[in-house]
């Protein structure tokens, strides 16, 4: 999530706005995935959070801070349009001393909840307290989001291009993934390098469903589970312009005691019945020019287990990579009035399949192997708020006729090939 840090600072803010043309030495914290950065605009934004960041601060205080976005979508195959208010975030943090502080964030996801139909969300994004111990390394508990990949930690609205989150990032990579545990954050003072690793609750395989990889096993904060544990990791390198992550999760999916594991024939403790997390990224920014690229790879090796337990068609293997470049069209202009504006279009190629290997008693299900093309402008009149609008292109593998519930002429005949159009607002403070 959030801001650049300066050299000066510890990372404490919950957001990170990747910024232009400075260099930070500062470790990053669980929401902020910039560290030695040196993009090409200036230091866009700073928010509420930032203050929070000074090592060795003398006095207490207390922030509040947030961020939201709002759409407009437009289902060229459906000819339906919709919008929403796709989430309000409330950020409160509070600095007891210069070693120890307190982040949360309070998430509204699709304006409200209510019963039935589209039930919106009102969760815990985050709640953590971060413990200093010098000021390049720092220990965190509670819930948190770990590093993993590039939108987990840097989502605000202001931090990517396009209406709606990369789709990797959202369908292989889950997005804002966050969970309960501790974590140790550092950087090198020899090389450009930061490094994390934690240990959080695993994933519960009860709750994987078909379509969606396995976002429905993430706890979230609720009643996770615990007799199953995960570890994860990540290094960044810095080198110039590049900024390079490799990350990775290894977890076990039963939250079951052994008796009732035992009973449905799946492996049980720390890492039972386990699922396999491998995900490398590497960013650019320069003279206006934006470059970002993805890959990612997660693999359940017993998903027949879960399968055989539970009926969910599981996968054993999915994918998804993507590819985005960006320029800032007001790069050029010196005048004062345009110093602090944006003006970025930008072009995305993302491919991913939540099913591309399924076990024996598995079903594959090609509407999961997307590719998505997606081209749009987003506009900063000031460095915390943003105006977005872009087309995205669809095209997917084929239905299997054993998966067609409603089959035609009840339901319209599947269309592989589909277009939306988004406009969106964000901002963030």
């Amino acid at each position: 999530m959030r801001k650049i840090l300066l050299l000066s600072t510890i990372l404490l803010s919950t957001h990170t706005l990747i910024a232009q043309q400075a260099v930070t030495t500062t470790p990053v914290g669980p929401t902020n995935k910039t560290a030695y950065v040196t993009p090409a605009q200036q230091l866009v934004a700073n928010t509420g959070e930032d203050s929070l960041n000074s090592f060795g601060a003398t006095y207490a205080h207390t922030v509040i801070s947030g961020y939201g976005e709002l759409y407009y979508q437009r289902n060229v195959d459906r000819q339906q349009s919709l919008v929403d208010l796709k989430r309000a975030v409330l950020f409160v943090g509070h600095q007891f001393s210069g070693r120890i502080a307190f982040f949360s964030e309070l998430e509204v996801e699709d304006a409200k909840v209510q019963g039935g139909g589209f039930t919106g969300e009102i969760g815990m994004e985050q709640a953590y307290l971060k413990f200093s111990l010098n000021p390049r390394q720092y220990i965190v508990a509670g819930l948190f989001l770990p590093r993993i990949g590039i939108v987990n930690e840097s989502h605000l609205p202001i931090n990517f291009n396009g209406v709606e989150r990369p789709l990797v990032e959202q369908l292989v990579i889950p997005s804002t993934w966050r969970e309960i545990g501790v974590g140790f954050y550092g950087q090198t003072t020899a090389l450009p390098l930061t490094y994390s690793v934690a240990v959080v609750n695993g994933l519960n395989n009860a709750a994987f469903e078909h379509g969606t990889g396995f976002e429905g096993g993430r706890a979230e904060g609720q009643f996770a589970g615990a007799n199953n544990l995960a570890v994860t990791a990540a290094v960044q390198y810095f080198a110039g312009n590049w900024k390079f992550q490799v990350s990775g999760y290894m977890g076990g999916t039963t939250t079951l005691n052994p008796k009732a594991a035992d009973s449905l024939q799946l492996e049980s403790g720390v890492f039972g019945t386990p699922l396999y997390l491998a995900e490398g990224d590497i960013q650019y920014a320069a003279h206006g020019i934006s470059f970002k690229a993805l890959g990612c790879d997660v693999s359940l090796p017993k998903a027949s287990d879960i399968n055989r337990a539970y009926d969910n068609n599981t996968a054993s293997q999915m994918y998804g990579v993507y590819a985005e470049l960006g320029y800032n069209l007001l790069q050029t202009m010196k005048k004062d009035k345009w110093h602090s504006k944006q003006l970025n279009v930008f072009a995305r190629y993302e491919v991913l399949d939540l099913n591309n290997k399924i076990p024996e008693n598995g079903v594959y299900d090609g509407t999961l192997k997307q590719t998505n093309i997606i081209a749009g402008i987003g506009y900063l009149p000031i460095p915390n708020v943003v105006i977005k609008a872009d087309v995205r292109l669809l095209h997917t593998g084929a239905q299997n006729p054993d998966l067609i519930v409603n089959p035609n002429p009840n339901a319209a005949a599947y269309n592989q090939n589909n277009t939306f159009l988004n406009l969106g607002i964000g901002y963030s403070f």
